[in-house]
């Protein structure tokens, strides 16, 4: 009988759910860093749990999401249009200024045509499933976002995964491939735990040489690096040479939603044919309008990508004198490695106790021994709140050993 019961208990479908301990024993030791509400914000300082800090793990890359001039612009699409579109693009959910935005993202990016999404996620995940079918290959770096990962595992094409980077992986692979078969290779332009660019120009290179099309999610990129905040193709010059751009409006453009930007007649049959966009509600008309002034103000102030890439030359060097691992970070996206998830965890809750707020990343995410605080950086943040950040993490490096006061470091 108690086999019986044994046995039925595992075959509820919510067992999982209910051995799930993971996240209360963390809890538990007071070290849990997940799901922290905010309770006021001006983007650079906020509040959690009655502290004031300095938060140095936002996506908030341009400092726009206190804007008085993004706010404003939401306000009054409020005004005018109500809260929400109720129903997709597809039918009744196209406002006139989903068809702006989508003509000026366009323009901006130097493609032919653009489409939006409700979400970054639905971005990816909706227009790979739609491109790649039955008779293609997807080439995927390992380290690409989940969102890609999962828009390939949803599609019908055959996926293929190369180590982080690997050039020399990949065109093994493609050399492999079936010559008959559609080939697309997949990257994050920017990648979201390492802060490092993808190989754009040899990318490029391995899809002419192959006849594989080339697809770039730059969510961290857009509006962060590149000719006038273009991207990563754009840091090369290799803009052209990219068949599908993606980005998302949740990090440098301060609200939420996502676009992909092609040729033409790619673009309209990912319109028409993407789940994603078909059967979902679209783009409120607060967050349309709060992108559309966003990309007016990343074209008309040019300083602010430049003190972004002053702010994160200044803390990559800085963190790296202290004796910190920031691995190859070429971004305002610099992680710090600490090691094993506890050690994480309590440097994460020393740090915060410090005055500064950053991400612990832990694995999936990161792999085995290699967990990090990932920081990211504002170009709103002041040189004060800079040196305040490197003056915590080097109290709390040295408290736990992870680095020594000769600047070295007890990670690899």
């Amino acid at each position: 009988m108690a086999d019986k019961k044994t046995s039925a208990k595992n075959s509820d479908i919510f067992s999982k759910a209910y051995n799930f301990r993971k996240a209360d024993e963390v809890k538990e030791a007071g070290l849990f860093p997940y799901f922290k509400p905010l309770e006021a914000t001006d983007g650079t300082i906020v509040e959690i749990e009655g502290h004031r800090v300095i938060m140095a793990g936002s996506n908030n890359y341009l400092g726009l999401t206190n804007d008085p001039r993004t706010i404003k612009a939401a306000q009054d699409a409020l005004t005018k249009y109500g809260t929400g579109c109720t129903g997709s693009r597809y039918l009744n959910g196209t406002l006139d200024s989903h068809l702006e935005l989508e003509e000026k993202l366009a323009e901006f990016m130097g493609k032919e045509a653009c489409v939006l999404f409700s979400t970054g996620y639905q971005t990816n995940e909706g227009s790979i499933q739609t491109i790649a079918g039955r008779n293609d290959i997807i080439f995927s770096d390992k380290d690409n976002h989940a969102c890609i990962v999962v828009g390939t595992l949803v599609s019908n094409a055959k996926t293929v995964r190369y180590q982080h980077n690997d050039m020399d992986q990949l065109e093994k692979l493609l050399q492999r491939a079936d010559p008959d078969s559609g080939k697309i290779i997949i990257t994050d332009g920017v990648f979201s735990m390492s802060g490092t660019l993808a190989n754009v120009p040899k990318l490029v290179d391995l899809a002419q040489k192959y006849n594989a099309r080339l697809y770039l999610d730059d969510a961290h990129a857009v509006g962060v690096v590149g000719d006038g905040g273009r991207g990563s193709a754009s840091v090369f010059g290799l803009t052209d040479k990219v068949d599908l751009i993606s980005g998302t409006f949740s990090k440098s453009f301060a609200s939420l939603g996502g676009f992909l930007v092609g040729d033409k007649p790619v673009i309209e049959f990912i319109r028409h044919n993407s789940p994603a966009h078909i059967f979902s509600a679209s783009m409120p008309p607060a967050n349309v309008a709060t992108v559309l002034k966003a990309l007016e103000i990343l074209q008309e102030e040019p300083w602010r990508l430049e003190r972004l890439e002053e702010i994160a030359n200044y803390m990559r060097k800085e963190l790296k004198n202290l004796g910190f691992n920031v691995w190859n970070s070429q971004s305002p996206i610099i992680p710090v490695v600490i090691g094993e998830m506890m050690d994480c965890f309590r440097f994460w809750k020393d740090l915060f106790e410090e005055g500064v707020y950053a991400n612990a990343v832990v694995p999936p995410a990161v792999p085995r021994g290699q967990s990090l605080l990932r920081t990211s950086y504002m170009a709103s943040h002041t040189d004060e709140h800079l040196d305040q950040i490197l003056e915590a993490f080097r109290k709390v490096g040295l408290k736990h050993g992870i680095i020594d006061r000769n600047g070295h470091s007890g990670v690899e």
